[in-house]
């Protein structure tokens, strides 16, 4: 179960990897003030940073169908078979992007409450 304010810490690191989404690197920021705020161990920063992770890719994953949306209203739009283009996207693009925002994200958190415990 999670603590309510490791969801508000969460919730803040999510809209600064949102905020800061242009940068490329967003979910390590975003995942380190959620971790330093969290005021815990490395671990538990860690995964409090994969949480804020896991919220960022929220509005991310729905820019993302918008947008997925679109370029199906043209098959082929992307040069290749609007079927490829649908497999490539959904079965690697994604889960790429997921992978990079939260595993970045929790990197962030653990670097985070590292930095908290050392500043103590």
């Amino acid at each position: 179960m999670v603590a309510r304010t490791e969801l508000k810490n969460a919730a803040i690191g999510a809209v600064i990897t949102i905020v800061l989404s242009f940068t490329g690197f967003s979910a390590l920021f975003g995942g380190g003030v959620a971790g330093y705020l969290q005021k815990a161990s490395p671990k538990r920063g860690a995964k409090t940073g994969a949480i804020s992770g896991g919220i960022a890719v929220v509005p991310i994953l729905l820019v993302f169908v918008l947008g997925l949306g679109l370029s199906l209203w043209q098959p082929g739009a992307l040069g290749v078979p609007g079927g490829v283009e649908l497999a490539v996207i959904l079965l690697v693009m994604f889960p790429l992007l997921f992978a990079w925002i939260i595993g970045l994200s929790a990197v962030g958190g653990y670097v985070g409450a590292y930095l908290y415990s050392n500043a103590q």
